[in-house]
């Protein structure tokens, strides 16, 4: 027999915290709560085995540690393995840094001292809430959203609030939503769950408000249509994809989340139609720990790089001077390499990835945001029925991008993992398909 237990508990900060992203030191303290944040659960148990729960958190990021932490306590209070438990993000950029990156927002202490504790009272809330149910499944359109931003032109305001705006190439976002949907013995819908690659960030550096973004305000919608339901948002391949509107004005920025944050809910509420039963056999949950190769330094590397930065920082410009505020983030991060090697340490840890069997769904998670092209070569090797991928989870290692921009260098592939104090990768889009290829091969291969 198939059960299904939902849970949420409230993440919402205090107001005044900063909220992530968008710039070295930019000051974006909140002013208000819009909407409160989430974290919601759905948990998963046949007969035959430990549940497993995703918890998905309407926040930026998380880091190994909260995750860690997370998982004891959940296994404390249910018994649930912590390979059996998915921590995943939303990436809204309207919500608190949780503590890691240099310059993008500095982190509350008492808001992420009490994280792991809130997080963890969701996945036990749907652990206990376990009942009779079934699992559903549906792939609609979700279009009008998203615009890869990497190879793709950013519209105008006035286009992308047009209902008929699509991306001149669509093929390079996610044009479709899996939705599943579960409902218990009377029929009546008790949660679901959207997946969708996007990044959350129709608000920006001019928005000092906090709420889910887009994939959190659609969330909501479709919760209060359907009360006693709880939503999750499953982070998708967001790396190269962003919204259609991004960088406009607080005004604008705020009319425009009402606009794509009702194209999201309604796709889900085609697939909460149109969603077919899955017959659900086996569960089953892997969380293996890995390590990511880098590109390679040295300690002289490290002092030249340094120097460069600081004689940015001391030519005598403002600290309104983005440069300077970028270099203080570069030099940071440098001094702290520097102090590492000089003592020994490690600069770079082993992170997770992790895979989840529930029937014929496979949900494969990475610390990353991951590019369109690599969730492609993922999904098309996977041999699930239905393969998920889920970013943003367990862990935060910034960007996994393709090829062609790790080659080419800049943002995503050089400068995150400064923000993040940490070495670029030196060959993340083969090496995370191996590894999520080779969990898909133990949960649905031949020999699982």
């Amino acid at each position: 027999m198939m059960r299904i237990g939902m849970g949420r508990s409230d993440l919402t900060p205090r107001v005044g915290v900063e909220l992530a992203g968008f710039g070295p030191f930019i000051n974006r303290h909140s002013v208000g709560v819009r909407d409160r944040l989430w974290a919601r659960a759905m948990a998963f148990e046949t007969d035959d085995g430990a549940p497993v729960v995703v918890v998905s958190n309407d926040i930026c990021v998380i880091y190994r540690a909260t995750t860690e932490r997370v998982c004891e306590l959940v296994q404390e209070a249910t018994g649930v393995p912590p390979e059996r438990v998915m921590v995943c993000c939303t990436h809204t950029h309207s919500g608190p840094e949780s503590g890691g990156l240099i310059g993008w927002a500095q982190a509350d202490p008492p808001w992420v001292e009490l994280l792991p504790d809130r997080i963890a009272r969701a996945a036990i809330a749907a652990i206990e809430d376990l009942r009779p149910a079934t699992l559903s499944h549906a792939r609609v359109p979700c279009e009008g959203i998203g615009v890869n931003r990497e190879y793709d032109q950013r519209p105008t305001l006035e286009e992308a609030l047009r209902e008929d705006w699509r991306p001149a190439q669509p093929e390079l976002t996610d044009t479709e939503a899996n939705v599943l949907v579960a409902r218990d013995e009377a029929g009546e819908m008790i949660g679901f769950a959207g997946s969708f690659g996007c990044h959350p960030v129709v608000c920006c550096a001019q928005t000092r408000w906090i709420h889910g973004d887009f994939c959190g305000v659609g969330t909501n919608l479709i919760e209060r249509e359907h009360l006693g339901s709880v939503g999750l948002f499953l982070q998708g391949a967001n790396g190269d994809v962003n919204t259609c509107v991004v960088h406009e004005p607080e005004q604008e920025s705020l009319l425009a989340l009402d606009v794509i944050a009702a194209r999201y809910a309604r796709a889900v509420r085609h697939g909460i139609a149109q969603a077919q039963p899955l017959e659900v056999d086996r569960i089953d949950a892997v969380r293996p720990e890995v390590q990511f190769s880098r590109r390679e330094y040295s300690l002289d590397d490290f002092r030249a790089l340094l120097a460069e930065q600081e004689a940015i920082i001391h030519a005598g410009p403002s600290d309104d001077d983005r440069e300077v505020r970028m270099a203080v983030v570069r030099a940071t991060a440098y001094r702290r390499f520097i102090d590492a090697m000089e003592q020994g340490r490690q600069i770079v840890h082993p992170t997770f990835i992790q895979g989840m069997r529930i029937g014929p769904l496979g949900l494969y998670a990475a610390p990353f945001e991951t590019f369109q092209a690599v969730k492609n070569d993922i999904l098309g090797g996977a041999a699930a029925p239905i393969p998920l991928l889920v970013g943003v989870a367990n862990d935060s290692l910034g960007y996994a991008p393709d090829r062609t921009v790790a080659a080419r260098g800049g943002y995503a592939a050089d400068q995150v993992p400064l923000m993040q104090g940490t070495l670029p990768f030196a060959n993340i889009h083969d090496e995370l398909v191996e590894a999520l290829l080779g969990l898909d091969e133990g949960l649905f291969g031949a020999g699982s």
